[in-house]
């Protein structure tokens, strides 16, 4: 299936995430837009599709978005959100900052603001990622559509009715590519110490790690049975997953740390 172009978009925020929209959107042919960034490092952008500006007062006279995506910290949205109030009723905002509720985005917009709030994650820099995103009141089915578009651009997208779903979303697939990179790291290290070369130890993990997630997501099979048919009883792979698997291990720890990443969430969106 072919997908469509990009219509017009004005992105606040060329960061990592920003940036990895961005070249997904230019992967399918971006319409004429702008991009709102201080940093001259996102000059580097500007192209026959984009126009990269330092501030709102620099976008160019007419331009008119289909879209606004605010792609800065959350810290900052008090500052400079209210400068784009005047696209609502014209425009729909899409939010990837993690934690900003849409009631909290909503009085910086206006009340007639059209407002979806998403939370990707970082592999969407190599269209990787999986987004989940919620539409507030007042959305159109067109403007959810092409917020779908956008999210699509860098990967698989979901949406969810209930708002409060996105602080463990946060939890498990926002913050979950630094737990699957600390496996690799720590994968890494452990091979060191039974005396395999770094540069071997470092391939090892990696290509493992890398591979397992290939196969999980070509196979039909979840996860639990891909671990069960990879295990040999009395083998090496049941003697390290006793380890592992032990009540105190692993079960608890996730457990714990995705309940710690879900309080943290409802703490920013306070």
């Amino acid at each position: 299936m072919t997908l469509a172009a990009i219509p017009p978009i004005l992105l606040v925020g060329c960061g990592r995430m920003g940036s990895a929209m961005l070249s997904g959107w230019r992967e399918r042919g971006l319409a004429p837009s702008v991009a709102v960034d201080p940093a001259p490092a996102a000059r580097a952008w500007t192209g026959p599709d984009l126009t990269v500006v330092p501030g709102p007062a620099a976008i160019p006279s007419g331009f008119t978005p289909e879209a606004v995506v605010f792609a800065v910290k959350p810290q900052n949205a008090a500052a400079t959100l209210p400068d784009y109030a005047g696209y609502a009723g014209l425009s729909v905002f899409l939010s990837i900052m993690a934690g900003r509720t849409i009631g909290g985005i909503r009085p910086l917009l206006g009340e007639n603001a059209a407002i979806v709030r998403a939370m990707p994650n970082t592999p969407a820099a190599v269209r990787q990622g999986i987004t989940v995103a919620c539409p507030g009141q007042g959305v159109a089915p067109a403007q959810r559509a092409l917020c779908e578009d956008l999210l699509r651009a860098i990967g698989k997208v979901a949406w969810v009715d209930d708002e409060a779903l996105l602080d463990p979303v946060t939890a498990v697939s926002g913050s979950g590519p630094a737990y699957v990179f600390l496996l690799a790291e720590l994968m890494e290290a452990a091979a060191r110490e039974q005396g395999i070369p770094p540069d071997l130890a470092r391939l090892l993990a990696r290509q493992t790690v890398a591979g397992s997630g290939a196969l999980l997501a070509a196979s039909d099979d979840d996860a639990a049975s891909l671990r069960v048919a990879v295990t040999s009883p009395g083998g090496t792979t049941e003697r390290a997953l006793a380890v592992l698997m032990a009540a105190d291990a692993w079960p608890a720890a996730m457990s714990r740390a995705i309940e710690a990443a879900t309080q943290r969430s409802r703490e920013l969106a306070g």
